[in-house]
């Protein structure tokens, strides 16, 4: 059996490179040796995706204003500094070495799905998956600041 060896397609004249069994363009087979029936199709096997891990940093903590209890969200940049709460507007010193500061929730954004999360301090450089998409996490135990 003869292989194509370039040329215009018999069906549509657009010019195929060689070694080609249909025109694409067309779809017509090239060779005219060849029948619909010779062309053996491969079965399709999908290939298993493969899961990425993605290294996450802490971008800030969940901690109480001690005048009003309410619960704040302060990004890691304002650790050691005076800040003031937005409820009360009590202002109060976010120090690093408090107890009740360490022991704090953490939040950080979803790199596959851009939710937010918020992680217990027990999960800090441990493999975890997105609660929304499943995606694989690796939760950095320190922040940048």
């Amino acid at each position: 059996m003869s292989e194509w060896t370039g040329g215009p397609c018999p069906a549509c004249g657009e010019w195929m490179p060689p070694m080609q069994v249909h025109c694409r363009e067309c779809r017509q087979l090239l060779n005219p040796e060849l029948s619909a029936d010779s062309v053996e199709i491969p079965e399709f096997f999908p290939l298993k995706e493969l899961d990425s891990m993605i290294e996450i940093a802490p971008k800030g903590i969940f901690t109480t204003c001690s005048s009003c209890q309410q619960e704040l969200k302060i990004a890691h940049k304002y650790l050691g500094e005076r800040v003031q709460c937005k409820f009360c507007q009590a202002p109060f010193r976010l120090e690093a070495t408090n107890p009740k500061v360490r022991q704090a929730d953490v939040y950080s954004t979803c790199p596959h799905c851009e939710q937010q999360l918020r992680f217990a301090p027990k999960y800090l450089g441990v493999k975890v998956a997105c609660r929304f998409c499943n995606g694989k996490l690796q939760v950095l135990k320190d922040s940048p600041r």
